[in-house]
């Protein structure tokens, strides 16, 4: 039994499926956790090998036909040690290799037993796929079967794959899928209507949900709860800076705070006039990431240098993770970030130039991606806003893509240059690229990314070219050892992007406070700051993580 079965395996598939699993085992943008590693190579294992079975039939049907059996056997045998010999280098070179990532990111070595539990893992996936997969093939066989009664045998044949393949696909799409997602979504949505017993409504009057706030605080939900309620005050900011401060203000609608985007944009509004945030010298309009989390990281420093005299205001437009929203609601971040926009800068243009706001967006992930679409650059030309920092824009940011393809020549795409600076510009861990000489204009627009992070680098090109990025002039938190490999590096990336916060603080998509700091001095330019007033900022929030929600 077990020696047919064995026999039943293709051998060009398990040829071809070893190969793209030595290569899955090599690293990528992030350190992999077993059970990750073993699912990416148990389904690289398994892509070769069917891969390796239709490269055989296509020699077959091409009419090559068959090599004479000594010297078949005499390549099989070659292959096998060989394949053999590189099964057994890259697994004993699996810690290595995860570990070169680990170091740079600080993070502790992986475990000794760290390679055998991966090919435990890897073996189960990869025989589960491949398992899965020939089920489908005995269904068409067994589908055909009566059609060949009435109809030519190669007819039958495809007829009854269609009929298996639209069926499974209705099982797959219509329900398993549209179960999960469900189970998925009402899970996210009962995590976001979790409020935390210790947070409590506002009592003063400049947030949303407090007394004076239109938003009623049991429809904000718990992301939006937390920004509200965290964060510096007037007091804190105050003992900071040595001077008098004001009490920052924060204005967030939640999910059920309205039934559409333009509601939600309406009531934000509404309460943002409501609390003064018109009044302020500086106005932010952030939008958050798919959970409705705004990163105090990034929330949080810009309060001290403007010494409390500003203003957020947000609309949360999801409640589940900003990968998993990327993946089957994309577009709710760019709509919900453009009525809310839309709303704000309405007001704001019909106020007198000299008593408004400077005016600034902010994004990180889906939020970016989101805010970077909300303000036509066109539309605003005559009266522009004052600038914009997005973090870790999604690979799908579709003007992030297109200043980085339109990169000025000789400057990589992970922290490229666009044209002479004066209206873009990207930063990373080592600070912004600024082209020789170059000049802010009156609006600054910020990328903050990294070169570890999935979110950002991902693409479908991955599986057919090699990025710049993998060149020899690469960033410091990328292994040295990660090489590309058609096919298994977009694998490879594409299973980093759910892992995307687990590094931490500086690396992957988890953005140091550190940094932001630096990205807001530059598109903020805060009234009489210094140098030390940076030093003093940096020191306050030096390792500072915030968990990601």
């Amino acid at each position: 039994m077990l020696r047919k079965l064995v026999s039943s395996f293709s051998v060009p598939g398990v040829f071809l499926g070893l190969l793209l699993l030595c290569a899955s085992l090599t690293p990528s943008l992030l350190p992999r956790v077993p059970a990750t590693q073993g699912a990416l190579s148990g389904t690289a294992f398994a892509i070769g090998y069917g891969l390796g079975i239709a490269l055989h039939w296509t020699w077959l049907f091409l009419g090559f036909g068959h090599m004479p059996d000594r010297p078949k056997r005499f390549l099989i045998g070659m292959l096998a040690v060989f394949l053999a010999m590189l099964t057994i280098l890259t697994f004993s070179r699996n810690t290595v290799w995860q570990n070169s990532i680990r170091q740079k990111m600080d993070m502790a070595d992986v475990a000794t037993t760290y390679p055998w539990t991966v090919a435990g893992i890897a073996a189960f996936i990869a025989l589960f796929l491949i398992f899965a997969v020939r089920g489908i093939v005995q269904s068409a066989r067994l589908t055909s079967k009566p059609l060949s009664q009435i109809l030519p045998y190669r007819t039958a044949v495809g007829l009854g794959v269609v009929i298996v393949l639209v069926v499974l696909e209705g099982i797959v799409s219509g329900f398993i899928v549209q179960q999960t997602l469900r189970a998925a979504d009402a899970f996210f949505a009962t995590l976001d209507e979790i409020a935390d017993d210790e947070v409590v409504a506002p009592s003063h009057a400049f947030a949303s949900g407090g007394p004076q706030s239109v938003i009623a605080w049991d429809d904000i939900g718990a992301r939006g709860q937390q920004f509200l309620t965290n964060g510096p005050g007037r007091n804190e900011i105050a003992a900071f800076t040595g001077k008098d401060a004001l009490e920052p203000i924060r204005v967030y609608a939640g999910y059920r705070s309205g039934e559409s985007f333009e509601e939600r944009a309406a009531i934000a509004l509404q309460d943002l006039i409501r609390l003064g945030g018109f009044e302020r010298s500086v106005l932010i309009v952030a939008t958050p990431t798919g959970t409705g989390w705004l990163d105090p990281a990034a929330v949080e420093p810009v309060a001290y240098m403007h010494g409390g005299d500003l203003a957020f205001v947000a609309t949360q437009y999801t409640y589940v993770p900003s990968w998993l929203s990327l993946l089957v609601e994309p577009d709710r971040s760019r709509l919900a970030a453009q009525a809310l926009f839309d709303a704000v800068y309405d007001h704001w243009t019909a106020m007198p130039d000299d008593d408004r706001p400077q005016l600034y967006l902010f994004g990180l992930s889906l939020g970016a991606m989101g805010s970077e679409a909300s303000a036509d650059l066109v539309s605003i030309f005559t009266d522009p806003i004052d600038g914009a920092l997005w973090s870790g824009p999604p690979f799908a940011s579709t003007i992030w893509a297109s200043v980085t393809a339109g990169r000025n020549e000789g400057t990589p795409s992970r922290l490229p240059e666009f044209r002479d600076g004066s209206l873009v510009r990207f930063m990373n861990q080592d600070g912004i690229a600024t082209p020789d000489g170059a000049e802010w204009g009156p609006m600054r627009l910020l990328y903050l990314q990294y070169a570890s992070d999935p979110m950002v680098f991902f693409s479908p090109r991955l599986a057919f070219s090699r990025p710049d990025w993998l060149g020899q002039d690469r960033a410091r938190d990328v292994s040295e050892f990660f090489d590309w490999y058609p096919l298994v590096t977009f694998l490879q990336v594409g299973f980093d992007i759910p892992m995307a916060t687990s590094t931490p603080s500086g690396y992957g998509h988890t953005y140091d406070a550190l940094d932001y700091i630096e990205g807001w001095i530059a598109v903020t330019q805060p009234d009489g700051w210094t140098e030390e007033d940076t030093g003093l900022l940096n020191e306050l929030f030096s390792g500072f993580q915030p968990s990601p929600l």
